[in-house]
């Protein structure tokens, strides 16, 4: 007993398949219109949004390459002609650019390592220990803490750190390491959740100790999330200016964002060279991002998605 549909008097069954065929072509097309229709308002908007973003940055770029002349002739958006790197020079030579460049290195380096390494020991320990009250407790108070900004807290944190003889760059990237902590054990947590324990419990078969199955198991899986936190953190602490501004009590040992600040009365008619030395300040900034953005994507959506 057959079950095919009988053909239309004057087609064939090639006929018949190409009809199907294109009928199916047609709807697809159809589909693929609707559904391809553009959201003009949200368009719009992103379009205001990342002109909001690049203007200034040409503006700071096109201002960098002037001379001073070129600097002060009221166009800010034209093209500097020709392009000169004497304002690198003078900002170079004023700011003292390689100390101040050094500070803000190893600030940020510390914050990263210190980042990196206490939010996945405490996620580690909140994620296998959920079931325990105390566990879950300090997960709630670290999240609470996120409302907490260092302005808040600011009078006791330099009182704090003057006591302690941690009124130095080292004390700001603790400082740092404490704030971007909460976050941090945020993003872990949700990301240690997607981690079958059963691995663990092979490892722990096996005789491998808290210690090892957290080194050579679970650490090496958190490598997409821990750039993730890494790159936030980095960014967190390069761009500070409020943190390091009252704690550090020595203006040699300040970071970019400070000694920028510290030098902007000389900066007020020499637009080239202000524009050159925030260029210079940023430019780290913009170069991890831009290279190590696809990790910041990737760890987030798959820590959201698992």
């Amino acid at each position: 007993m057959s079950l095919q549909a009988p053909l239309r008097p004057g087609t064939t069954a090639t006929g018949s398949i190409r009809s199907v065929d294109a009928d199916r072509n047609a709807g697809g097309r159809a589909a693929g219109r609707r559904g391809g229709r553009s959201n003009w308002p949200v368009t719009i908007l992103l379009v205001v949004c990342t002109l909001s973003v690049l203007v200034p940055l040409y503006v700071t770029v096109a201002m960098a390459f002037k001379t001073t002349g070129q600097a002060v002739d009221g166009n800010a958006f034209s093209l500097p002609a020709p392009f000169s790197v004497d304002g690198f020079v003078q900002a170079w030579e004023l700011t003292d650019f390689p100390r101040a460049f050094g500070v803000s290195v190893l600030v940020a380096a510390i914050t990263v390592a210190g980042t990196i390494l206490l939010a996945s020991f405490t996620a580690y320990a909140i994620a296998r220990n959920w079931d325990r009250r105390l566990f879950r407790w300090s997960f709630f108070y670290l999240l609470a803490a996120m409302f907490l900004p260092f302005p808040v807290l600011a009078l006791s944190q330099v009182k704090l750190t003057g006591l302690a003889g941690l009124d130095n760059p080292f004390g700001v990237a603790i400082l740092h390491v404490m704030f971007q902590l909460s976050f941090s054990v945020l993003l872990f947590t949700a990301f240690l959740r997607s981690i079958p324990a059963e691995l663990e419990e092979s490892a722990r078969i096996d005789g491998a100790s808290t210690g090892q199955v957290f080194w050579r198991l679970v650490f090496p899986l958190l490598a997409p999330m821990s750039a993730t936190v890494g790159i936030f953190a980095f960014l967190a602490s390069w761009n500070d200016f409020v943190m390091p501004s009252l704690i550090t009590s020595d203006p040699a040992l300040q970071t970019l964002p400070v000694l920028q600040q510290m030098f902007q009365t000389q900066f007020s008619n020499n637009y080239n060279v202000s524009f050159a030395s925030y260029l210079m300040a940023m430019a780290p900034a913009i170069i991890v991002y831009l290279v190590t953005q696809r990790w910041v994507m990737a760890g987030v959506t798959q820590g959201a998605i698992k």
